[in-house]
């Protein structure tokens, strides 16, 4: 499995394109839109928008390298028959699912360092030392739950097919959990649904530090709920999977 993992990084690291839009994407989208001319907070928000976008942000960013790179490179993987030959050696479907996580979630590290970088040297925010570890570290911690979706996408559909299903899971869970926009500017219903969502509770975790508070236990157990439900459909669909080269 370790031997698994340094490969998995290794052609993450690699790839040129992968790594522009997970990781200079982010924060060059958080310049965009955190610096327009907008008031500096907005109803129901604790935060100032600066403070705001930078966790949204930095989720972004750790969501696309971890799902997009993940459901992508396993579907071509799949066709390619370089599945079904690790299904012939001893490694079990939860050391698979085990390393394609940890893998992209290594590789959306850079990622969230770069946002809060960019947070602290271009649009001057300021938060205590141990703020800042403890935004990055949440924001590194949560996206193993979409690194775990990223692997169960990857069964569920075709190297063809599985772009536009994982940009459809991608973008909707990006705008109903609140990254695009405040979720008290969304309409009731979006709020409703998006509380439930786990990009909502992912970046409750880093704007709660903001405020100098504890993530809620309520967003953890979410969080860890949805790791569990991903992870394990990951692993199911790893095991049952038939494809051949």
């Amino acid at each position: 499995m370790k031997t698994l993992v340094k490969l998995e990084i290794t052609r993450s690291l690699r790839n040129k394109k992968f790594m522009f839009f997970s990781v200079i994407y982010p924060p060059v989208l958080y310049m965009i839109i955190a610096g327009r001319d907008v008031p500096g907070d907005m109803p129901g928000l604790r935060v100032d928008m600066k403070l705001y976008y930078m966790v949204a942000m930095a989720a972004f960013g750790a969501m696309t390298a971890v799902l997009m790179g993940n459901s992508e490179r396993i579907a071509k993987e799949r066709e390619a028959g370089w599945v079904r030959q690790l299904r012939l050696t001893a490694l079990p479907g939860r050391g698979y699912v085990t390393a394609k996580v940890a893998s992209a979630a290594t590789v959306s590290l850079p990622s969230i360092l770069l946002v809060l970088l960019t947070g602290a040297l271009v649009m001057g925010v300021r938060l205590q030392a141990w703020q800042w570890a403890a935004v990055a570290l949440c924001s590194w911690a949560g996206s193993f739950v979409f690194a775990a979706l990223g692997v169960a996408l990857g069964y569920l559909a075709t190297g063809d097919a599985v772009r536009p299903i994982t940009m459809l899971c991608y973008f909707g869970l990006a705008f109903m959990g609140g990254l695009w926009l405040p979720m008290s500017t969304l309409p009731q219903w979006v709020q409703d649904i998006g509380e439930w969502l786990p990009t909502y509770a992912y970046t409750a975790l880093g704007r709660a530090v903001e405020v100098g508070e504890a993530p809620h236990p309520g967003d953890v157990a979410l969080l860890l709920a949805y790791l569990v439900l991903f992870a394990g459909a990951a692993a199911w669909l790893y095991r049952k999977d038939t494809r051949t080269a």
